[in-house]
């Protein structure tokens, strides 16, 4: 469906109809980061699952005038003809831009061709005027409010999936992490409340239970909260702990998978972490502690590829711990400090001689540690670059 030129991210829509058609109409509109709310008694099952994962509001009712108050555009899909004419003369009476979505049975659903307004495909828009203080509804959820925890990617603006970026316009509040694409945070509306919960090594602002609390809280006050994290929200996000306290207090919670850096930090550093002939498995680990023994043997033994996060603190002790274990001190080994920014720089050397090569680059946190025969896989055709793009590793 054909949205001409409006700008329809954050803006509250109404789809009245829950048919095929409704469906392909909240998609094109979910498309364009719009706050769709959806009323009809039934819904279609690819409706029925927009609803059910939460990027569709439904209220099980058929849509009347009353409902036009609250929205900034309107779609009429019930596949009813008088039923969708009178949707559109109540969106004309109040001036709201509207869209007359095409049946799927002959005859139903739609305006005729000779009413006001033009084709659009399956859609026509009203030549009416746009409110004269056109601003984008609060994304409310019913009294509960409901818990988005978004993983964010690690830390390039472009590498946030789709789907987050559709919860983050449709946000009241975001509370949110020091890594992942903060820059989105600035483009902001003014009515999202930000809050900031950043920790950095050795200072956690603070606490994962007052974290727990901001979460609920917001969202018993009906509010739509995302949680705005780093990488992926279940890898080292403690977004199974932010899960289990949303479960647990009745609250609605659903995840939004992301990009983890220990995935794309070193592909985009030249080091694939598995690789056919080289490496058929992949150990992620955490550097705040010890190395597990599983981490050790897979770096002794050479049986799988080790990426740490949040391993620079520790770094030097945790090359001590493969090395006294019998790991070959030529083991390839790299670390790339902050991935995917046009910050991103690595270096590459044998495990045995990585913390003097860390040291002398001057690289810090945030940073992930690759150590495996992987590390120089692609060392004859590694790409060069600033690391802000698809391929580059900014060595």
């Amino acid at each position: 469906m054909a949205l001409v030129a409006l700008e329809l991210a954050g803006r509250a829509v109404l789809v009245a109809g829950g048919g095929p058609a409704a469906a392909r109409a909240a998609a094109s509109l979910l498309d364009q980061d719009a706050d769709v709310r959806v009323l009809a008694e039934e819904l279609c099952e690819d409706l029925a699952e927009l609803a059910r994962t939460g990027r569709v509001r439904w209220t099980p009712r058929p849509a009347v005038a009353a409902d036009l108050d609250d929205c900034w555009l309107v779609v009429a899909a019930t596949g009813g003809s008088l039923t969708d004419r009178a949707l559109l003369a109540a969106a004309a009476e109040r001036r709201r831009p509207a869209l007359a979505a095409a049946g799927d049975e002959p005859g139903g659903g739609g305006a005729r061709e000779d009413e006001a307004g033009w084709g659009l495909g399956s859609a026509r828009l009203l030549p009416l005027e746009e409110p004269s203080t056109p601003s984008p509804a609060r994304s409310r959820t019913g009294p509960a409010g409901r818990v988005v925890l978004v993983g964010g990617g690690p830390g390039a603006e472009d590498l946030i999936t789709v789907r987050g970026q559709r919860w983050l316009a449709r946000a009241d509040v975001v509370v949110a992490d020091r890594l992942g694409p903060t820059g989105l945070l600035d483009r902001l509306p003014a009515r999202v409340e930000v809050v900031d919960v950043g920790k950095t090594p050795g200072r956690h602002q603070v606490s994962q239970d007052e974290i727990n609390q901001v979460l609920l809280d917001r969202a018993r006050a009906g509010l739509t909260v995302v949680r705005l994290k780093g990488g992926d929200p279940f890898l080292f996000g403690r977004g199974g702990e932010e899960w289990l306290a949303c479960v647990r207090a009745g609250v609605a919670v659903e995840v939004v998978p992301g990009v983890s850096s220990a995935l794309s930090v070193p592909a985009l550093a030249g080091v694939p972490v598995t690789h056919r002939g080289t490496s058929t498995g992949v150990l992620v680990e955490h550097g705040h502690t010890e190395l597990t023994g599983a981490a050790v043997r897979a770096v002794v033994t050479g049986e799988a590829t080790l990426v740490v996060l949040m391993g620079v603190a520790n770094l030097s002790r945790h090359v001590a711990t493969l090395l006294a274990a019998g790991a070959d001190p030529r083991t390839p080994a790299a670390l790339v400090s902050d991935g995917s920014t046009p910050r991103q720089r690595s270096v590459t050397a044998p495990l045995g001689r990585l913390v003097a090569e860390v040291e002398s680059a001057g690289l810090g946190a945030p940073a992930v540690v690759v150590v495996g025969a992987v590390v120089d896989a692609l060392a004859p055709a590694a790409p060069a670059g600033d690391g802000s793009g698809p391929g580059e590793n900014g060595a």
